[in-house]
């Protein structure tokens, strides 16, 4: 019977890759994002509620930092506790759909079908608090700013949608 153990305390290399993966997505996806902002976002009919655009960034940087957290957390205790694939997967579904928005609303220009993408991540990110509570219930709860916002960016992007449409 193959023995398994667990490392007690923090480990820097996987925090680090954990940190690294979820900040690159970031990045990667502002890439689609950036040069929109001063052009064809600028264009756009947008709700009175709408942020200022310099506060994007600070806010989805602490937001993948929380992220990169939970993800860490839940790898720590990945071999106690039964689903962790599923968790892993739901996890990557989410990431993925996150750095999807961004090429399609602003890469594309798709107002319709990012409405359409980040409805699903909204989704995604409710499994993805419920599988992480599994492991451990403060990953769940780092993720829920995560969820408001992207609530708070869902009814923007409807607002947007209706208003250019």
């Amino acid at each position: 019977m193959r023995k398994i153990t667990i490392r007690k305390g923090f480990q820097p290399i996987p925090f680090i890759i954990s940190l690294a993966i979820t900040l690159a997505i970031g990045f990667v996806a502002s890439l689609f994002t950036r040069p929109q902002i001063p052009g064809w976002y600028a264009t756009l009919q947008k709700p009175s509620f709408n942020p200022p655009s310099w506060l994007f960034p600070p806010v989805w940087t602490m937001l993948y930092i929380l992220i990169a957290i939970a993800a860490y957390l839940v790898w720590k205790r990945r071999n106690l506790i039964m689903g962790y694939s599923t968790a892993a997967a739901i996890y990557i579904i989410q990431l993925l759909l996150n750095f999807s928005w961004s090429i399609v609303f602003f890469g594309m220009h798709q107002i319709l079908d990012a409405l359409i993408v980040i409805m699903l991540l909204w989704l995604s990110i409710i499994l993805n608090i419920a599988w992480f509570g599994k492991f451990n219930k403060i990953a769940a709860w780092l993720l829920v700013p995560y969820l408001l916002w992207v609530s708070f960016a869902t009814l923007l992007n409807l607002n947007i949608y209706l208003l250019n449409h």
